[in-house]
């Protein structure tokens, strides 16, 4: 996608891999956003890392240094957001060396090209990404941001010049604490060396750290020519201009307490007229001492602020950042064409309108400071990133809500698809560690994982375990097989599963359906008989149905229940025009929607669909519901709205709102967060609508989300809700498969493809899809279905196109495209 003009006020890419942390690409081409120390935190400034440009010409007379940044934008005020705040560090930067000028991006995540706009004699341009191989973890968690600048000479006459970047020393710092200059509290003893090879490399350290320092750690600065010339140790952006423009004398030593050290590298050039040269720059870093420095939920002080060390699975793989560097350059190549790959084959797909971009950038979600990997490679997720939208309650720093909540995490399907191993680790924790004995399991985890797990004590959000979250374990579980986990693996799971669903079904099945108190997604107990919880119990239910088929178990307890409760929820609860709630009559009105009409109230029949489990409830009464659901619930102003909590949609947006009374009958006290849009159920319902064929109501709700996060006032690769980088949000991968018809079983080796009518073009079509074991894109024209691997393998017994099967019994490997004739 093109950003230009306003539509970069709020853009920043974030770059960085899974567990990393990340440094994010602004708008104008500077680095904001640094999160690689371990903690999440939107406002993180690292000052006086930058890129610039010397350019020099005998005749006519030109001596320029130029920033590479464009000037910085005015804030947009958006409500919750902070993704258009400029550093105070960027704007003393730009006093003192001049933006080269306005710029204009090209980006799918997770690369981006700048172009700048300059009256400089030399064009130039940055390419930068993070790799990112789909079903290749280890090559997606690279601590690494490459750069890769064009300089062309367009005159008659010759230029020469510098290309410098600089970096400052970080180590030591906690990723919060303001930093003034080169001045922090946090920083002391550093120091900067020079590394010579076929490349120039600045590594940045601090040996007085002991090695067990929740900030010890090591950077690289390095770029690809050995004639590098290099500056060590600086204080001011003022000195860096004087080395730009002659030879200086570096500091030495390390530095004073309370300080650090920049340092910088200049790469000289000479363009002739009409030439094209290319410089690559690269940041690496390796921070392996995380800590559990975030407060857990719970009631007693053992379960808040502690040093139980973690670590970081990045790290394990290279003993620092200089190894990360040495290992990156040879691979720069190779990952940057696989991570291209990856881009082109959303950019050029058959997707509509810029669906293509938009699903791409979800890989964001799930490679953002929200997740990370332990040194023992546990996967642990965040629900978010605090941040503005959160300091009500949790202040503007670390992660939001910990750790693996499973109610949020049951709308999330990212993970799942670009790395099927890490998301299968998320259910390992579940059965070996979070599980009660009694079959229940909490919806949080604490950890480190052997500590005492929150089993028979008030949790938060909500206070008892979650029974959405619980259902949703079900569900997650036999997607994992189905993405690859395997029979061996669910033979081990499955006493789990029973476990589970017997608590289910002894606390809360009365009459085919869920009664009681039931703890949701909403931070809140449900009461009475309500679709949201109910379709989840179905889907709950066939899917462990299929699960005891694939064991050779008995099946009948759970599709018994799973027909009367199908046949009692909708005589219950179907107006006519959608599901409502009953209540029984002592039941209490707080927080309830009685005849509202809920967004999520099909949630469970969405993930019916993408496991192939068929209808849970009539079809034309699902069909019927989704309708209405996008007709009540889909608003577009919000000038005259009452925002009673968070404000997700402001002004002009448009926005499909949580629930709305469209008769009347609004409760008091409503179902919370009733009057919000969140992104993660718009993702949800507008997939939904696609699978059912309602392909203007779901097209509807996503535009309405993609113009609010187009730039102007939201930022592309950031939805908000909870904190930012909001895990739900990741429920948009289901949009890409319902548009594509797109499914995947591992188990039968089978892929099916049937591509809505608006993902086809003049009768061909083409888009990305993933396996457990590589990814690949399908292409169609006329009568030839073709099948190019470009990554791992693709294993495949069947393929069905549009509801003809071909057996091919084959393992797809690059170079070597499988072409079916019709």
């Amino acid at each position: 996608m093109h950003y230009t003009g306003d539509n970069l006020r709020h853009f920043a890419l974030p770059l960085g891999g899974v567990g990393t942390g990340t440094v994010a690409l602004a708008g104008n081409g500077a680095l904001r956003q640094w999160q690689l120390h371990n903690v999440g935190n939107h406002e993180g400034h690292v000052p006086d890392s930058f890129f610039a440009i010397r350019l020099s010409q005998v005749e006519p007379p030109l001596d320029e240094i130029r920033l590479l940044q464009g000037p910085s934008q005015q804030p947009s005020n958006t409500p919750l957001v902070t993704d258009d705040l400029v550093p105070a560090g960027e704007s003393r930067l730009q006093e003192i060396i001049q933006p080269v000028g306005l710029s204009t991006v090209t980006a799918t995540y997770p690369q981006a090209h700048v172009d700048y706009s300059t009256d400089l004699p030399v064009a130039i341009s940055l390419d930068v990404f993070n790799p990112l191989v789909p079903a290749d973890a280890a090559a997606s968690s690279l601590p690494v941001v490459a750069f890769t600048f064009t300089l062309h000479n367009p005159g008659h006459l010759a230029v020469r010049g510098k290309l410098a970047g600089a970096l400052q020393n970080s180590v030591g710092w906690d990723g919060v604490t303001p930093i003034d200059g080169v001045s922090c509290s946090a920083y002391g003893g550093n120091t900067n060396r020079v590394r010579r090879g076929d490349w120039t490399s600045l590594v940045l350290e601090n040996s007085t750290l002991p090695q067990d320092h929740p900030a010890c750690g090591q950077l690289v600065l390095a770029t690809d020519r050995a004639d590098a010339l290099v500056y060590p140790q600086w204080t001011r952006p003022e000195e860096f201009v004087a080395f730009l423009n002659g030879p200086v004398t570096p500091a030495s030593g390390a530095s004073a307490a309370g300080s650090t050290w920049n340092g910088g590298l200049a790469v000289p050039f000479h363009l002739e007229p009409g030439e094209t040269k290319h410089v690559r720059f690269l940041i690496a870093w390796h921070f392996p001492n995380r800590y559990v420095d975030f407060n857990q939920f719970g009631p007693h002080p053992e379960y808040g602020h502690s040093r139980f060390w973690l670590g970081n699975a990045y790290t394990r793989r290279t003993p620092d950042a200089v190894a990360v560097a040495d290992a990156f350059i040879p691979r720069w190549s190779e990952l940057a064409g696989l991570t291209n790959d990856w881009v082109k084959a959303f950019e050029s797909s058959s997707l509509p309108g810029e669906a293509g971009a938009r699903l791409a950038a979800l890989a964001a979600d799930v490679r953002s400071p929200t997740v990370f990997q332990t040194a023992d490679g546990d996967v642990l997720g965040f629900e978010g990133v605090l941040g503005a939208s959160t300091v009500m309650w949790g202040g503007r720093y670390g992660g939001s809500c910990p750790l693996n909540c499973t109610h949020v995490w049951n709308y999330e399907q990212t993970l799942s698809r670009l790395f099927p191993s890490l998301e299968q680790n998320m259910r390992d924790t579940e059965y070996d560690v979070m599980q009660a004995p009694e079959g229940y399991i909490p919806h949080r985890v604490r950890a480190p994982l052997y500590m005492k797990q929150l089993w028979d004590v008030v949790i938060g959000g909500p206070e008892e375990p979650a029974l959405d979250g619980m259902l949703g374990t079900v569900l997650k579980t036999y997607r994992e097989v189905r993405q690859g986990a395997g029979l061996d693996w669910l033979g081990r799971r499955w006493p789990g599963v029973v476990r589970l669903l017997d608590h289910i079904h002894g606390k809360w099945v009365r009459d085919g359906v869920l009664r009681g108190i039931q703890p949701s997604t909403h931070d809140i107990d449900l009461c009475g008989v309500n679709s949201f919880m109910g379709t989840l119990w179905l889907a709950a239910l066939r899917a462990a149905e299929e699960m005891a088929l694939l064991l050779g178990e008995d099946s009948k307890e759970y599709r018994t229940l799973f027909e009367a409760g199908s046949k009692a929820y909708d005589e219950l609860l179907f107006t006519g025009e959608y599901y409502r709630q009953i209540l029984d009559p002592d039941e209490t009105r707080d927080f309830q929607w009685g005849d509202g009409c809920l967004a999520d109230q099909l949630i469970g029949q969405w993930w019916a669909h993408q496991l192939d489990l068929g209808y849970i409830l009539p079809a034309d009464h699902v069909r019927t519901a989704l309708r209405n659901v996008v007709r009540h619930n889909l608003r577009t102003g919000f000038r005259d709205f009452d925002h009673p909590y968070r404000e997700f949609a402001d002004e002009d947006d448009t926005g499909l709102l949580m629930c709305t009374w469209p008769h009347g009958g609004r409760p008091d006290i409503p179902t919370r967060y009733c009057d919000e849009v969140w992104t993660g159920s718009e993702y949800q319902v507008a997939a939904h609508c696609l699978y059912e064929g309602l392909t203007d109501e779901g097209m509807s709700i996503l535009q309405g989300l993609w113009s609010r996060y187009d730039g102007t006032r939201r930022n592309p690769f950031n939805p908000i809700e909870c904190g930012d980088h909001y895990i739900r949000n990741a429920a948009g991968w289901s949009v890409l498969e319902a548009l594509t018809g797109y499914q995947y079983n591992a188990l039968t080796r089978t892929i099916t493809f049937a591509p809505l009518d608006l993902a086809r073009t003049d009768g061909t079509w083409g888009f990305p899809f993933t396996t457990n074991t590589g990814w690949g894109i399908i292409t169609h024209t006329g009568s030839t279905v073709t099948l190019t691997c470009k990554s791992g393998q693709l294993d495949v017994r069947t393929i069905h196109v549009d509801g003809t099967a071909y057996a091919i019994d084959a393992a797809i490997v690059p170079g070597t495209p499988l072409v079916l004739e019709k």
